[in-house]
Order: C-alpha cells, then sequence, then structure tokens
C-alpha cells in the first residue's frame, strides 16, 4: 500500500482493507480526521454516531490497515488520539479478481451513500450564503465524451495533475481569502449502448 500518485493519497490495494473501509462508521471515522486534524474516540464518537468504545473498535480496525496512526499526545496523554495517514486515499489495480471487484464495488457503493445528499446540501444551504463571487465558481457539471480507456486514464491524469498543487499546498499554505472547495469527481464509464 504505497503512496505513488499525485495527491499523496494512500493507496488501498488490499480488498480485506477496502471492506474494512466500507463501513459508515469507519469512512466516517476517517473523513472526521482527514478534515479535521488528529481526535480521540471520545471526540469523534459523537460525530459519527457511534459510542467511544465503539469509535475506539473501529479505529484500531482502520489501523490495523494502515489507514490511521496514533498521533501526538493531546494535553491529557492519558487519551489516545488517532490522525488519517494521508489527506485522502484511492483505490485500483484489484479489478483483475472476483473478490478485488466486489471490494472496490462494494467500497464505492458506500462512498457514494455518504456523499449523495452534498450537492443538493449545496445548493439549498451552502450557496445562497455565499458572496457572489464564490456563488459563480460552484456549480454542477455533466459531461459526456467518447473515449478509450487509455484517453480516459490520460483526462484523469490531466485532472489530478492540475489540481495536485492545490492538494498538497493544504491549508497552513492556502493565501489569504483561500476557503475550502470541494471538488467531487465521478468518472462513470457508460456500457458502450448509444442511448
Amino acid at each position: 500500500m504505497a503512496k505513488g500518485n499525485p495527491y499523496g493519497d494512500f493507496e488501498i490495494d488490499d480488498p480485506k482493507a477496502m471492506r474494512a473501509l466500507a463501513h459508515p462508521v469507519r469512512l466516517a471515522l476517517l473523513e472526521r480526521l482527514r478534515r479535521h486534524g488528529p481526535a480521540t474516540a471520545s471526540q469523534l464518537s459523537p460525530q459519527v454516531g457511534a459510542t467511544p468504545s465503539v469509535a475506539s473498535w473501529h479505529l484500531r480496525h482502520l489501523a490495523e490497515f494502515g489507514l490511521v496512526r496514533d498521533a501526538e499526545p493531546g494535553p491529557d496523554r492519558r487519551e489516545r488520539r488517532w490522525e488519517a495517514v494521508a489527506s485522502g486515499f484511492r483505490f485500483g489495480g484489484v479489478a483483475q479478481t472476483p473478490e478485488g471487484r466486489d471490494a472496490a464495488r462494494t467500497l464505492i457503493e458506500q462512498i457514494i451513500l455518504r456523499a449523495r445528499d452534498l450537492p443538493q446540501r449545496w445548493a439549498s444551504e451552502v450557496a445562497p450564503e455565499l458572496e457572489p463571487e464564490w456563488q459563480d465558481e460552484g456549480g454542477i457539471y455533466d459531461t459526456r465524451i467518447y473515449a478509450t480507456a487509455e484517453e480516459a486514464a490520460q483526462i484523469a491524469q490531466a485532472m489530478e495533475m492540475v489540481l495536485a498543487p492545490f492538494v498538497l499546498r493544504g491549508a497552513e499554505k492556502a493565501p489569504d481569502g483561500a476557503r475550502p472547495v470541494r471538488y467531487l469527481r465521478y468518472i462513470l464509464p457508460e456500457s458502450g449502448d448509444d442511448e
């Protein structure tokens, strides 16, 4: 599970790790740690809808697959703090086996379930409150192209190269006036039937 991509995302290539992550509480824990930094199971539990002991169990499970690790101790050195090992994760290279395809499909379904309400919430709650210049930068793009698998890979790589400098600099190096901007990218190859 090496990091070898422009974002430094954690690369998951083990179907067992994908199945471990494909749990709503584990995905929520990892997302909170990625977005807000190190925290204890007690701090995370109300945010993910689990008791502290259940959150702790799920964090230990994520640690078994290298997705989270112990963070520097906080003010109370008796409490175990956790952190995400990377700002993102990705998975691939598992489609060669039925087990890998099934694990990837399960994880994709869970990720989509977690994100399914984001565009609607953004449109109804966030966008109306944004300054006009930020409203102009938001939106949904639905573009259909015809491409080979190789061309689709080239497009994805080019998009990653454009975003990589912004991903890698993080919040601490962002200029004044910067704010979080979430890019959701769904790449959905169709069946080939021209409808």
